[in-house]
C-alpha cells in the first residue's frame, strides 16, 4: 500500500498560530525569524550561483575558482558576497559595475590568469610590486 501526501500550492504561506501562552508565542516568533533568515540565505545563494556561472563563462574555469574569484572581490571591496554577486549579475545585464568592484574584478582576473599560467611573480598593480610593504 502506497501513501501519497498532497500539500496545498501555498504551503509555504501557512502560519503557525500559538494558542497556549507566552512561551508558545515566543517559539513562534523564533521560528518565524529563523524562517526569514533561511529565505534570505537561499535568495543570496541563488544570486551567488548565478554570478559563479557568469564568472565561469568570463574566465573559463570551474566552479571552485569562480567562487574564489567572487570571494576575492568581496574581500577587496569589503562587501558581502551576495552583494558582489548581485552587482556582477546586474553588470552582465547592462548596468555599470561600481568602480571599486570593477578594479577588484580586473585584479582578480589577472591573478587568476597568472595562476593558470603557473606564474608565481607578483602582478604589476599589487602593492608588493610597487615597492610598498
Amino acid at each position: 500500500m502506497q501513501r501519497t501526501t498532497l500539500l496545498p500550492d501555498n504551503w509555504w504561506d501557512l502560519r503557525a498560530e500559538a494558542v497556549a501562552g507566552e512561551a508558545a508565542a515566543q517559539d513562534v516568533k523564533t521560528l518565524r525569524a529563523e524562517n526569514d533568515q533561511l529565505r534570505r540565505a537561499l535568495a543570496g545563494r541563488m544570486v551567488i550561483d548565478q554570478a559563479c556561472g557568469m564568472v565561469m563563462v568570463l574566465a573559463p574555469c570551474r566552479r571552485g575558482p569562480a567562487r574564489n574569484l567572487l570571494v576575492d572581490i568581496s574581500r577587496q571591496c569589503h562587501t558581502q558576497l551576495p552583494e558582489v554577486s548581485a552587482a556582477v549579475v546586474a553588470a552582465w545585464e547592462g548596468e555599470p559595475l561600481p568602480r571599486l568592484m570593477h578594479r577588484a574584478l580586473g585584479r582578480a582576473l589577472r591573478r587568476h590568469y597568472a595562476e593558470d599560467q603557473g606564474c608565481g611573480a607578483p602582478l604589476a598593480d599589487e602593492p608588493s610590486a610597487r615597492g610598498r610593504p
